[in-house]
């Protein structure tokens, strides 16, 4: 008969927390949350970490170019989803490693033909409000002139107005060479009161535009995540198909972090995906395998050389994968068992390879209780696709503002790779996600601060002002569903906030 597990399988719903000792020095603007991404050998630091313990999920409604730049800005890192043609994907990856070093290739421009009608509709579309005039209305042309939004006024102008008659002309623009530096050019910015510098080369062809709204970004965000030629740290998704022809564009194309996005990673096809980037690229290319829930399918992916592993089938609220194939693991039992593997091997091999929890986060307090119980780092899907940030749309349902959100799995989606077990057969037999709405939720800077802010405190009040301490000191009681009841409202009648003044 089938091996069966004594113990039940849990979710994170069933566990809490206990207090532990916390001294005055404990407090959340001392906690840091740096995390290791991938894997390193004892007394040495890992290539690339984490400042937050977020990374956003390999989904078409989640993780984007807009996403990626997004999430690093606060140290988080996105995996772009990889159900899109290679040459999709890497020109997303090539627009956020572009997008960080300042210069930022132009996706709003116009013709000399245009008029202030296209000028609006463009805006109206793009939210942006600088736009170069090219002979071609290529990001790649001649440099003809810019208008922003000091150069009409809406109220006292024709419609059909040229944008030849109230663009600043190129005669009249500063601009900076091909040679221009970052800082050179944030210089000029400052020194000449700009709110973007063109950069163009010697044939007067727009290369890039520099703006001094992204110098105060950075100056606002201390934790975002750069490499070493201070681009944003980016990461993308890659199946067991086509990882021949996908991973050179990746690498090409600047990324610094692969994924194998499959829902079951136990499986010889993963190995085989590892064994190919190692055979051509070594150990400089770093990749994440998985999903596994149990010690066997985490030392599995470890000795096949994952940079990282990914845990949690069936646990994302858009897969069904449990409820179709009867296969999984609740999230926070198969986390608890992993991590048990992860120590295990470190203490054999003294290779520490992280261990992400991909699922089953649906509070806040969730991401506490995984980095808890061992995870390195978190991978959320419907946390992020409710922010503008995620590239899915924005709609009104009943009367509230949601946003779409669907799995790989889904028939939207039809990411049949992700779930793929072989064989000549290519396609989808059955669903494994599901097509939904989640409640629309804002800017990602915003959520995320929250979130952290909860963790943090969390995380002090067990005494902990890292993650490792945290693992080390916290202890954990499982709850029973009365329990669970208890810790929420109850027995009161809440009063409408609308209603209070």
């Amino acid at each position: 008969m089938a091996f069966i597990f004594e113990e039940p399988s849990r979710t994170f719903n069933e566990y809490l927390l206990v207090p532990g000792y916390s001294s005055s020095e404990c407090i959340p603007e001392k906690v840091s949350l740096k995390t290791p991404l991938v894997k390193f050998k004892r007394g040495e630091e890992p290539a690339l970490s984490l400042s937050i313990p977020m990374v956003s999920a390999v989904m078409q409604a989640v993780s984007d170019d807009g996403m990626a730049v997004a999430l690093a800005q606060e140290g988080g890192v996105s995996f772009i989803y990889g159900s899109q043609t290679i040459e999709d994907q890497a020109a997303m990856v090539r627009r956020v490693k572009d997008h960080k070093a300042g210069f930022v290739v132009s996706d709003s421009n116009l013709t000399p033909s245009a008029t202030l009608a296209d000028v609006l509709d463009l805006k109206e579309a793009s939210g942006h409000t600088t736009m170069p005039v090219t002979e071609n209305g290529r990001s790649n042309g001649k440099l003809l002139g810019i208008v922003t939004g000091r150069d009409y006024r809406v109220s006292r102008m024709d419609p059909a107005t040229p944008v030849t008659e109230f663009m600043t002309p190129f005669e009249n623009l500063i601009v900076g060479g091909p040679e221009t530096t970052l800082k050179e050019a944030n210089d000029i910015i400052w020194d000449k009161k700009l709110n973007s510098l063109p950069i163009v080369d010697e044939n007067q062809n727009l290369m890039y535009l520099v703006f001094r709204k992204d110098y105060e970004s950075h100056k606002s965000n201390p934790l975002e995540l750069l490499d070493d030629h201070k681009r944003y740290v980016v990461g993308a998704g890659i199946n067991t198909r086509d990882f021949a022809e996908r991973v050179p564009a990746l690498v090409d194309a600047g990324v610094d972090v692969l994924t194998i996005d499959s829902s079951e990673g136990y499986s010889e096809w993963q190995s085989r995906t590892i064994d190919w980037i190692r055979a051509h690229y070594g150990d400089s290319v770093k990749v994440g395998a998985g999903n596994v829930v149990d010690a066997e399918g985490f030392r599995f992916l470890a000795e096949a050389g994952a940079d990282f592993v990914k845990v949690g089938i069936g646990g994302g609220s858009i897969c069904i994968t449990r409820e179709q194939k009867g296969i999984g693991r609740g999230q926070a039992t198969a986390l608890i068992d992993v991590a048990r593997a992860r120590d295990e091997y470190f203490e054999e091999t003294g290779i520490y390879v992280p261990v992400c929890s991909d699922g089953g986060t649906v509070y806040d307090h969730h991401v506490t209780l995984a980095l808890a119980m061992g995870a390195d780092f978190i991978m959320l899907g419907r946390y992020f696709a409710r922010f503008d940030e995620a590239p899915n749309n924005k709609v009104v349902v009943n009367g509230q503002h949601m946003k779409e959100y669907w799995g790989e799995g889904s028939s939207r989606a039809r990411n049949w790779q992700r779930y793929d077990l072989g064989g000549k057969k290519k396609g989808m037999t059955f669903e494994e996600g599901v097509d939904s709405y989640v409640p629309y939720a804002g800017s990602l800077h915003d959520n995320v601060a929250i979130t952290l802010a909860k963790v943090k405190s969390t995380m002090c009040n067990c005494g902990a002002l890292s993650i490792a301490e945290l693992q080390k000191k916290a202890k954990l009681t499982v709850i029973s569903s009365t329990s669970i009841v208890e810790g929420g409202a109850h027995d009161v009648v809440l009063r409408d906030k609308s209603a209070v003044k």
